[in-house]
């Protein structure tokens, strides 16, 4: 199989990318390392977040743990049921994780719910915790994402751009592969290559936008909880315009519209109110 990944408009192109690393006889998917060098630079940022607001650091190192054991749950369990047929003869394909599958709207669903059930087990505000917690977010996010690039997955559909990344048609997931895709199918020395959106890319440098915003934001915010709310608004705003590109977006059954764009639009549109209602009553409030 041809392991090679190139960016012809850049000039770029790699060889040889595995998607493991074997260490004798043990076996790591490059995917779960960036799951988890994400998690550990997140808890970082957070814990420092807390410091820096006179919390309790080890609070957060055991809200972040907790929190992400409910998050990569509640991610699988979100892909697996609006994929469910990709598993339905094979129900133990459900627990490989390391092939990829984690929706990142279940993760944020599962982990919000668990950060509320913590919040009164540590007594602390669920607004603070949703606040503190966050900046580890986008950090975790982007380095996850190189998780796709390792594994070939999370790409868009066929471009010719500046940014247009190649790929073997051998190692990818045929289902992802588009009418648009095929036709403009490239060989070389035998083998063929699609060309595609990395977006995967797109997504990772707009998630490091998200947490400039944040970072900028973390002490000007005028309500608990608002600090949440701007990246649920940056955020679902650019992966709304991101998903329109992919070629393996989870779609609401019996539909075709994208789940991730509905959410993603609901969840930004929702959250740029409450933020704007917010602002007008607290600041009204700290005025009087």
């Amino acid at each position: 199989m041809d392991y090679s990944i190139s960016f012809p408009n850049l000039g770029i192109a790699f060889a040889h990318v595995g998607k493991e690393l074997r260490i004798g006889p043990l076996t790591i998917a490059y995917y779960g390392i960036c799951i988890a060098l994400g998690m550990l630079l997140g808890i970082t940022a957070v814990t420092r977040h807390a410091k820096e607001t006179g919390q309790k650091a080890d609070d957060y190192v055991d809200i972040c743990v907790w929190t992400m054991v409910a998050a990569i749950a509640g991610a699988r369990l979100y892909y697996v049921a609006f994929s469910f047929d990709e598993y339905r003869n094979d129900l133990m394909g459900i627990f490989r994780i390391r092939e990829g599958g984690l929706a990142i709207y279940g993760g944020l669903i599962a982990g919000v719910i668990a950060i509320f059930v913590l919040s009164h087990i540590k007594k602390i505000s669920f607004r603070t915790i949703l606040d503190t917690c966050v900046i580890g977010v986008p950090i975790g996010q982007i380095i996850g994402r190189w998780g796709n690039f390792f594994n070939r997955e999370a790409f868009g559909d066929y471009t010719d751009n500046l940014f247009a990344m190649r790929l073997p048609v051998s190692a990818v997931r045929a289902n992802e592969i588009t009418a648009r895709m095929w036709d403009n199918v490239v060989t070389e020395n035998g083998v063929q290559f699609i060309q595609a959106h990395p977006t995967f890319l797109y997504e990772g440098v707009w998630n490091l936008l998200v947490l400039l915003v944040l970072f900028l934001m973390r002490k000007k915010t005028v309500f608990p909880g608002e600090l949440f709310l701007i990246y649920l608004t940056g955020y679902g705003t650019g992966r709304f315009f991101i998903e329109m590109l992919r070629t393996d977006q989870l779609l609401i059954p019996g539909t075709q519209m994208p789940v991730s764009m509905v959410v993603s639009a609901g969840a930004a549109v929702v959250s740029l109110i409450i933020i704007v209602y917010g602002r007008i009553k607290y600041g009204r409030e700290v005025r009087m």
